[in-house]
C-alpha cells in the first residue's frame, strides 16, 4: 500500500514538474512583449516640461521689466505689459494656465531659469547659436536687427564711422554679444561701456556720455514713433536676428505646445490683432 502510494505521489509531482516547465516559455513571452510607455526613449519618459506647468497651474515668464515695447513696467499703472506680454498671456490663456511676469536680472538669465524660478525667457529674446546650445528655443516668430542708435544730428551714418567713438550697450544682451562677435568693429571702438537696461544708455547718449548705443531696432523705433526721442537707427545693421522663447534644455513637450498656441493665434488672427495694437502693422513671422 505504501509502494502504491508513493508511485501515486511520484506521478503527480511529475506532472506538475512538467506542467511548470512547460508554461515557462509563455511567460518568458509576455515578459518580453512591453507597453508603449516601456519603448519610449529616456528623453521621452524625463520630458515632463509641459505637465509641470499644468500640474503647477501657472507660467512664469522672466522678463527685463525696461524692454520697451516687448515687456516693460508702465509709468502710469506700475503694471507690466508689451507685445510679448500679451502674446504669453494669450499663450497661457489657452493652455488654461495663470501667467505670471518675473522681472530678472538679465545678466542671469540662464541661472534664474535652470533654477526653476521662471519656467521661460520671454522678452525680445534674441536666437543665437550660443543660446541654442545652452537650452531650447521655440520657432521665431519676430524679425529683429542689432542695430546703432544716435542723436538725430549725429554725424554718424555707417558702422565705419564709429572709428574712435563710444558705443553703449545692455550688459548680457544680445547687443553686447554682437559688439563680441564683430572683432573689426570692436577694436574700432574707443571704449564701450556697459549699462543694466537699455533705458540708462539712452539717457547717457541724450547726454552725450556715448555716441551711439548698440541695440535692437525694435526698442528703438518704438521710443522714437511712440514718444518722440530725439534718435535714429543706423541703417547699417550690426547684425540681423530673429526672437523665439526661451526654455530649459530639452524641454520639448513645452516647446512644441507653445509653438501650437502661438501658430493657432497666427491662424486666427489674435497675433495680428496684438502686433498691431504695438506696432500698428503685424511684424510678426509665423505662418
Amino acid at each position: 500500500m505504501r509502494k502504491i502510494l508513493s508511485l501515486t505521489l511520484a506521478l503527480a509531482l511529475l506532472t506538475l514538474t512538467a506542467f511548470g516547465c512547460a508554461a515557462k516559455p509563455k511567460n518568458t513571452q509576455n515578459a518580453d512583449q512591453k507597453t508603449p510607455a516601456q519603448t519610449q526613449t529616456p528623453a521621452q519618459n524625463s520630458d515632463n516640461s509641459l505637465q509641470y506647468i499644468k500640474d503647477n497651474g501657472k507660467f512664469v515668464v522672466g522678463l527685463d521689466e525696461t524692454f520697451i515695447p516687448m515687456g516693460f513696467r508702465d509709468e502710469k499703472t506700475n503694471e507690466i505689459v508689451g507685445f510679448d506680454v500679451d502674446l504669453a498671456k494669450e499663450v497661457g490663456k489657452r493652455m488654461g494656465v495663470e501667467v505670471v511676469f518675473q522681472p530678472i536680472d538679465w545678466d542671469a538669465k540662464e541661472q534664474e531659469l535652470s533654477t526653476k524660478n521662471i519656467d521661460c525667457i520671454w522678452n525680445g529674446f534674441s536666437i543665437s547659436d550660443e543660446r541654442k546650445q545652452k537650452m531650447t528655443l521655440t520657432e521665431a516668430y519676430m524679425n529683429n536687427q542689432i542695430a546703432l542708435v544716435v542723436k538725430k544730428d549725429s554725424t554718424i551714418k555707417t558702422l565705419a564711422d564709429m572709428s574712435g567713438k563710444k558705443a553703449g550697450v545692455q550688459s548680457g544682451s544680445s547687443g553686447a554679444q554682437a559688439i563680441d562677435d564683430n572683432a573689426n568693429f570692436k577694436k574700432s571702438l574707443k571704449d564701450t561701456v556697459e549699462y543694466k537696461d537699455y533705458l540708462t544708455a539712452l539717457m547717457d547718449l541724450d547726454k552725450g556720455s556715448t555716441d551711439a548705443v548698440v541695440m535692437d531696432s525694435t526698442m528703438a523705433r518704438y521710443l522714437i514713433t511712440k514718444e518722440g526721442k530725439n534718435f535714429r537707427v543706423v541703417d547699417e545693421a550690426l547684425l540681423p536676428e530673429q526672437y523665439a522663447v526661451g526654455l530649459r534644455k530639452g524641454e520639448e513637450a513645452l516647446k512644441a505646445e507653445i509653438g501650437k498656441q502661438l501658430k493657432a493665434m497666427a491662424a486666427d488672427g489674435t497675433m495680428a490683432t496684438i502686433s498691431k495694437k504695438w506696432f500698428g502693422e503685424d511684424v510678426t513671422i509665423i505662418k
